[in-house]
This record gives structure tokens, C-alpha cells and sequence, in this order.
């Protein structure tokens, strides 16, 4: 399934996290009578009117101006108590998730050399993929790319990317994994597409998007353990009913589109459905991925695929970016509530 169709209303959460910029300032001559502007104009200090750039050079002088004891460094305890903290928080999240949901593990005598060194190889594809976007995404941003996608139709960017995701997606999946030199280039461009959409989100405070991938990365992290360490083939079964909850998580993203503002209720649970449930359904993706990968492992093993650890790393490549995107919302709501 394509990024584009597994989130399809990015680019507009994105934008509601997006502070709202200072009208611009309208010249003094344009306000003043004419009597004032002919005192202005013989006087010997000329009008020159306070401007959002003359603000921001006055706060930039302040803040460079300031005392070196107003900032502290940062407090070291505070930092290792939330290291252990978040520690303790990720171990936990794993050993329950492992009870829940693992209590059959395999019985084969543990995972193979073969599929380990598939599952490993997806998962270095995986963070490779990742690293392109994040990269691509800050180049884009700081090229101005932001500002034009802001100004362009939103039906235009999303039929635009749907059609980008899909056409480079099955693109990389047809060509054979011994072409690794065209493979990796629709893989590449892959990739800066989906960092064309998300270079909005860097509008958004580096703390926060650091935490959000912190925290994507444990939930997947665990998730990924549950799957790679569970019964073989036993969430395969998954799929239907990930796809259901697919369409419906992407049906509640378009209704911002669809819906008149006043809807007010259908609005707050289609959020919530988009949010929510999209977190629900894209974890059981994740879980499901794990499991499709080490069954196509088993498969390649055989002689019956081919073994192909760029195609198996999309997957999971949307699944993060999805599971990101929900992260850096509840971060943002959470932080408007303060």
C-alpha cells in the first residue's frame, strides 16, 4: 500500500501546527495626512516605521546582549533520571506486549541464520531509507520547498503525491533485485518523494520531532520483537482485517476535506479515528510486516522467490513514517493543552 493512500492528510496536520505569521506592516506615509508627511519630510530625522525585520533585529540584539548567567545548563540529573526512566518504559513495553501477545513462541529451536540475516538486511534498508528522507527533507525545507507547498491546491499535493508514491513504489518493486543500480535509484527517489510531503513537519520544534521518533522507534522496536519472536505465521492472518481498518482510518482523513466546518462533531471523532485507530492499525501493520518478511525469508530459502530486502523494507518504511506522523500530533495537542 502506497504512503500517500496510508496517510493522506500529513500535509494538512502539518500545517496545523504551523504558527500563524505577523501581518505585514503597512508604511507610515500610507497612514499619516498629507500635513504630517510634508512636516516628516523637511524634519531632519526621517520616518522610517518599525518593521517585522527591525523587530526581529531588536529581539536578536536583546537575546545576544543578555547576561551569561540568565542561561543554565542543563541539569544532569533531570537527564539521566529520564534516561532510566525511558529505559524502564521501553523494557516494560516490551516484556508486556511479549505476555500479551507472544505466549506461543516458536518451536523450531529458535530463529534460523537464513532469516535473521533477511530480517537484519530489511531492517539496515529500512533505516537507510529513513535516513534519505530525513535528509531530503531538511534540504528541502531549508531550500524553501516548504513555503511553496504550503501555497499550492491540497487536492493538487495529494493527488500529486498518490500518484509519485504509487507509480515509484511499483516501479521498485518490478525491477529484479540483480539490477541493484536502477532498483536503488527508484528506491532513492522513492524515498525524496515522501520527504517532499514531510518537509512541513520541520515547521514543528526539533525537540519534538526527536521525541516523536524516539517514541516510534520503541513502539516499533517492540512490536518488531513480538513479531520476529513469535510462532511462525501466526499473524499472517492479519491482513484482512488490517486493510478494513486501512480504509476507514484513510475515509477519516479526507473528511476535513469533505466536511463543512461547521460539522463540529463528525469532525472531532473522524480526528480521532484518523489518530487513533491509525496508530492501532499501523502497529498491527508493523507486526504483521515482521512476520510477512521472515515468511518471504523462508520462501527465498526455498528457491521459490526472490530474495529482495528492498521491497521488504517499504513496508516498514511507511509504517514508521505513519506511526511518526500520529506521534508528532499527540505531541503537539498535548503541548497546546499546557
Amino acid at each position: 500500500m502506497a504512503f500517500a493512500v496510508r496517510r493522506p492528510f500529513a500535509l494538512t496536520v502539518a500545517l496545523k501546527q504551523i504558527p500563524k505569521a505577523s501581518p505585514t506592516p503597512i508604511r507610515a506615509f500610507h497612514q499619516a495626512s498629507p500635513f504630517k508627511s510634508a512636516n516628516a519630510f523637511f524634519s531632519s530625522k526621517p520616518a522610517s516605521p518599525i518593521t517585522a525585520v527591525t523587530k526581529s533585529q531588536n529581539t536578536f540584539q536583546r537575546t545576544i546582549t543578555r547576561p551569561a548567567s540568565t542561561f543554565s545548563g542543563p541539569d544532569t540529573g533531570n537527564l539521566t533520571q529520564r534516561l532510566l526512566y525511558g529505559g524502564a518504559i521501553f523494557g516494560g513495553t516490551i516484556l508486556a506486549i511479549n505476555l500479551v501477545f507472544n505466549r506461543e513462541t516458536r518451536e523450531d529451536g529458535g530463529m534460523p541464520p537464513f532469516e535473521r540475516s533477511f530480517l537484519n538486511d530489511t531492517f539496515l534498508h529500512t533505516g537507510l531509507g529513513l535516513g534519505i528522507i530525513g535528509v531530503a527533507a531538511t534540504a528541502l525545507h531549508r531550500s524553501g520547498w516548504s513555503y511553496r507547498l504550503m501555497s499550492m491546491n491540497p487536492w493538487l499535493v495529494i493527488g500529486g503525491s498518490v500518484a509519485l508514491s504509487f507509480g515509484l513504489m511499483y516501479t521498485t518493486r518490478s525491477i529484479p533485485p540483480e539490477n541493484y543500480i536502477p532498483k536503488y535509484a527508484a528506491w532513492a527517489a522513492f524515498n525524496v518523494v515522501q520527504a517532499g510531503v514531510l518537509a512541513p513537519l520541520l515547521f514543528m520544534q526539533p525537540a519534538m520531532l526527536a521525541r516523536a521518533g524516539l517514541y516510534t522507534a520503541a513502539m516499533m522496536g517492540s512490536i518488531a520483537f513480538v513479531g520476529a519472536t513469535a510462532k511462525q505465521e501466526k499473524y499472517l492472518y492479519l491482513g484482512a482485517p488490517l486493510l478494513a481498518g486501512l480504509g476507514i482510518v484513510v475515509v477519516s482523513g479526507f473528511a476535513p476535506l469533505l466536511l463543512p466546518a461547521t460539522a463540529t462533531r463528525t469532525l472531532m471523532w473522524t480526528e480521532n479515528i484518523w489518530l487513533w485507530g491509525g496508530l492501532a492499525v499501523f502497529g498491527g501493520f508493523t507486526l504483521y510486516d515482521v512476520q510477512k518478511i521472515l515468511h518471504h525469508a523462508r520462501l527465498a530459502e526455498r528457491g521459490l522467490i526472490t530474495r529482495d530486502v528492498v521491497n521488504e523494507s517499504i513496508s516498514l518504511e511507511l509504517d514508521f513514517l505513519n506511526i511518526f506522523i500520529r506521534m508528532v500530533q499527540i505531541l503537539g495537542m498535548s503541548q497546546r493543552r499546557k
